[in-house]
């Protein structure tokens, strides 16, 4: 019993006295995929903000403002006796709907119904999180919101597709203080 304990002690010895020689990668990444995308991603946002000036220089009626966040907007109903925006952590209702760049509505108002939201607390894209921000009570405002601001490179899986443009008009009905503001 000895004699088998000794053989099954030394073998182990053995095997692990070789050490663990780690596996080489399967694949070495060189980059080059990475810095294609942003190529490609680059190419698309000019192309989306080259079709959003197109737009704004034919549209005469409006005064288009730049958000500062990469998006435009204007004022469709401005209350310049209103109350203050929203901020961070205030919950707010608003409508809105979503179009195409050519005006072809995509979502509806009575589709997507009123929502409430709680600013830089819950998910929303990107260009209506910070478009809400611009708005007061009861103001509405038309923006034009380029393909990454907005549902970017998926799309939303069942009427938007990838790197789709959108224009939304949204309507702010109210805004409930957060009393930790």
């Amino acid at each position: 019993m000895r004699c088998i304990l000794f053989f099954f002690l030394s073998l182990l010895t053995i095997a692990c006295s070789e050490g663990i020689v780690p596996r080489k990668p399967v694949a070495i990444k060189s980059g080059t995929e990475i810095k294609r995308s942003i190529a490609i991603n680059q190419k698309i946002k000019a192309i989306e903000e080259d079709e959003i000036q197109k737009i704004i220089q034919k549209d005469t009626l409006h005064q288009y403002l730049n958000s500062g966040n990469g998006f435009w907007y204007f004022y469709t109903k401005k209350d310049s006796l209103g109350t203050s925006t929203p901020r961070k952590g205030d919950w707010v209702n608003f409508s809105y709907n979503i179009k195409t760049l050519k005006g072809q509505t995509i979502y509806s108002k009575k589709a997507l119904q009123p929502k409430d939201y709680r600013i830089d607390k819950e998910e929303l894209i990107f260009g209506l999180r910070e478009g809400l921000k611009l708005l007061k009570v009861n103001e509405s405002a038309t923006f034009l919101i380029p393909s990454h601001l907005a549902y970017g490179f998926y799309g939303d899986l069942e009427k938007i597709g990838a790197n789709t443009p959108i224009i939304s008009e949204v309507t702010l009905n109210s805004i409930r203080k957060n009393n930790n503001n």
